[in-house]
């Protein structure tokens, strides 16, 4: 079972994203399960949403402990959250980055998400919104097929900047 933990801040898509990443999945043909977790709901607090993914169907149903890979959408959510915990010893870690930065000893990856976002305008209430781009990063990290990851934004997302901004995550990620 593949499973991964996003940071976000309400607002930015960390929740949707979670949601993509399994509908992708399925479209891979697996057996995948998304769900949020916070507190109030409120625009800016920090959020953790969790993917599970695997070839047998999944009969778990908490939060994820232990992840395969951590995908923080928003830095600054490090500053109030030790989003390395309990990350396997050859776990990833996804950031939303300009500019690429060593998080522990784990293998770490980066993308401006942002950027992205912003170059497309994806924006809603003056936030960029984060959760088709980073399908298009998870697609060249092998999490999901970049076809599924189109697929699924696709579904629930019909406009094509959508697709448009995964597929320029998609080429930006250095492997």
């Amino acid at each position: 079972m593949y499973e991964i933990r996003i940071h976000s801040r309400g607002g930015q898509g960390g929740v949707t994203a979670a949601r993509l990443i399994a509908l992708a999945a399925f479209r891979d043909g697996k057996y995948a399960t998304a769900f949020p977790f916070y507190g109030a709901e409120r625009r800016g607090a920090p959020v953790v949403s969790f993917v599970r993914i695997d070839d047998l169907p999944i009969k778990i149903y908490s939060q994820i402990a232990s992840p395969d890979l951590v995908v923080v959408l928003d830095s600054s959510v490090m500053d109030s959250v030790d989003v390395l915990h309990g990350l396997k010893a050859e776990g990833s870690v996804f950031l939303n980055a300009a500019h690429s930065e060593s998080i522990g000893d784990h293998r770490t990856y980066h993308v401006d998400l942002t950027g992205i976002a912003l170059r497309n305008s994806l924006v809603v209430a003056g936030s960029p919104i984060l959760n088709t781009p980073v399908l298009g990063a998870l697609a060249k990290m092998g999490v999901i097929t970049v076809e599924s990851a189109k697929k699924a934004i696709s579904e629930m997302f019909p406009d094509e900047r959508n697709t448009r901004a995964a597929e320029e995550a998609f080429q930006e990620l250095a492997l």
